[in-house]
């Protein structure tokens, strides 16, 4: 079994703006590291959007990663034990604060790959019932300890 996971994210400021460019400007550069990283096995190229912008989860202002890992532990790595964390760290300043998840997990059998619709459905579950085996969050993996030291700091 591989790991996917959806990560989501709306502006809370214009997207063209000068304060959106650190993380705009950085894009690109976090996908290559993701698709260089020990455990990366694929993610979503195309969002999907229709010709308003909106896609399966959001609206042009949602931004979305779908991607699949060998396991949580490279996801967790690439996350908090690269540059990434950097940007992640920073993103307040660019993003509003969800009241529901911005992030799901769930396993898949190797060489599965997500759809949107699919993982809308792991997400809708996930702010439904919480983390059960079907769709959860870091909290549902006891291995995964990066996540938890981020939030301490």
């Amino acid at each position: 079994m591989q790991l996917a996971q959806l990560n989501i994210s709306v502006w809370k400021i214009d997207d063209q703006s000068e304060a959106a460019r650190p993380f705009v400007d950085n894009v690109a550069r976090m996908n290559a590291l993701a698709e260089r990283s020990p455990g990366f096995v694929w993610r979503l190229l195309d969002e999907g959007r229709d010709a308003k912008g909106h896609n399966a989860i959001g609206g042009p202002e949602t931004l979305m990663t779908l991607s699949v890992w060998q396991s949580a532990a490279h996801l967790e790595a690439f996350a908090f034990n690269t540059v990434h964390r950097r940007i992640y760290e920073r993103k307040a300043e660019w993003f509003a604060q969800l009241q529901s998840h911005h992030l799901v997990m769930w396993h898949v059998p190797d060489g599965h790959r997500p759809t949107v619709a699919e993982a809308r459905q792991r997400l809708d579950h996930l702010n439904a019932y919480g983390s059960t085996d079907f769709a959860f969050d870091w909290s549902h993996l006891p291995e995964a300890t990066l996540w938890q030291h981020k939030r301490q700091h």
